[in-house]
C-alpha cells in the first residue's frame, strides 16, 4: 500500500512539473486569422509567463460576430483586449463606450492616421483591398484596373465579392459611401447587383472562385490573394484605382476593453503586439501584412504604402455610417 502511495506521489510530481506555470492571464478576442495570430500569442505566453485565453472569429462572420459579442457583454465584460482585423467596427465600439483609452509607447512611430487621437485604438499590420483576376481567362488588355470594372456588363455573372455585411468588405462598402457620397455609392451597388455579382462567404472564397475560373475576377484582401499566389494558382493582383479613388488600406487594430479584469496584462499584450518585430513576423507570413511602423523591416515582395496612391478615408465617418450602410445593403443588395 505504501509503495502505491509513493508511486502515485511521484507520478503527480512529474505531471505537475510538465505543466506550464503561468503567473496571470489575459483574455483576447481575435478577428485576425487564427493561423497567423495564434503563434504570436503563444510567443507572448512564453516570453511573459502570462496565459493567453483567445477567442477567435469565423471567416464567414469575420469581425461582426465578435463585435456583437462585445456589445452584448458591455455591462459585464469578459474580454480584456480586442485584436480586430479591420477598423470601422473598432471605432463603432469606441462610440458605444465599450473601449478604454490606452496610449502605448510602442505606437509612437505609427502614422497618426492609423491611430486614434484619444488612444482608443491603434492600427498596425495592414492589408490592401485589391482586385484578384484569373490570368488564364483574362487577356492582358482586359485586366481590370478599377473597382468600376465590376460594373461592366461584359462580365455579368463572372465577378465575385465577399458578403459586404462582414469583415473588410463591410469596411470597404462603408468607405465607398463616405468617399463617394450616398447617392453615388447606392448607384454603384445597384449596378453591381444588376451585373449579377457572385456574393460568397468571405474573402478567401473570392480567391478560390477566381482561381478555379468560376469568376474572372473579384475584390479581396492582399493576404487571401497571397495564399493563391504562393499556391501556384493562375491569378494576378491589381492595386486598383491609381488614377482616381486610390486603393483602400485597412489596418488591424488593437483596443483595450473598458472594465478589463486583467488590466496590466492587457496593456502588456498590446505593447507586445505593437512591436516592430511582430509586424515583421506578420509581413513574412502568408498573411503578408503591410507594416505601418517605419521601424519594421519588410520583405521585398511586401508593398510599401508610399509607392501607391491610397484611398483617403475618414475612418470615423466610415464607422458612423457602417450600421446604416449594412442595413441598406441587406435590404437592397443582398436580397
Amino acid at each position: 500500500m505504501r509503495n502505491k502511495f509513493y508511486l502515485f506521489l511521484i507520478l503527480a510530481l512529474l505531471n505537475s512539473g510538465c505543466q506550464k506555470k503561468y503567473s496571470s492571464e489575459v483574455i483576447v478576442y481575435v478577428a485576425h486569422d487564427q493561423i497567423y495570430s495564434e503563434p504570436i500569442l503563444k510567443e507572448f505566453e512564453r516570453e511573459t509567463g502570462i496565459k493567453v485565453k483567445a477567442v477567435y472569429d469565423l471567416e464567414a462572420t469575420k469581425t461582426t460576430g465578435i463585435v456583437n459579442r462585445l456589445i452584448a457583454e458591455k455591462d459585464s465584460p469578459r474580454c480584456d483586449v480586442f485584436w480586430n482585423n479591420e477598423i470601422s467596427r473598432t471605432i463603432m465600439l469606441k462610440d458605444k463606450g465599450i473601449l478604454s483609452p490606452y496610449y502605448s509607447l510602442r505606437a509612437k512611430d505609427i502614422p497618426d492616421k492609423f491611430k486614434d487621437k484619444d488612444g482608443f485604438w491603434t492600427g498596425f499590420a495592414a492589408r490592401a483591398r485589391i482586385i484578384i483576376y484569373n490570368k488564364n481567362l483574362l487577356p492582358e488588355e482586359e485586366i481590370p484596373q478599377s473597382i468600376y470594372a465590376l460594373l461592366n456588363p461584359k462580365y455579368r455573372g463572372k465577378i465575385a465579392l465577399a458578403n459586404p455585411l462582414f469583415g473588410t468588405t463591410s469596411t470597404h462598402a462603408s468607405a465607398l459611401f463616405s468617399y463617394l457620397g450616398e447617392e453615388k455609392a447606392k448607384e454603384f451597388f445597384q449596378k453591381l447587383k444588376e451585373n449579377k455579382v457572385l456574393i460568397v462567404h468571405g474573402n478567401s472564397i473570392v480567391k478560390d472562385v477566381v482561381a478555379s475560373g468560376e469568376a474572372l475576377f473579384g475584390i479581396t484582401d492582399t493576404d487571401d490573394a497571397n495564399v493563391a499566389l504562393q499556391g501556384g494558382k493562375p491569378v494576378g493582383i491589381v492595386y486598383p484605382d491609381q488614377e482616381d479613388l486610390g486603393t483602400l488600406i485597412i489596418p488591424n487594430t488593437l483596443s483595450l476593453i473598458k472594465g478589463a479584469h486583467h488590466l496590466e496584462e492587457a496593456k502588456k499584450l498590446i505593447d507586445y503586439l505593437l512591436q516592430p518585430e511582430v509586424e515583421e513576423k506578420l509581413a513574412n507570413s502568408q498573411a503578408v501584412q503591410i507594416p505601418l511602423n517605419p521601424k519594421a523591416k519588410k520583405p521585398p515582395h511586401i508593398l510599401d504604402i508610399s509607392s501607391i496612391k491610397t484611398m483617403e478615408v475618414d475612418f470615423e465617418d466610415c464607422a458612423r455610417r457602417i450600421e446604416e450602410v449594412s442595413k441598406y445593403l441587406q435590404e437592397n443588395f443582398i436580397r
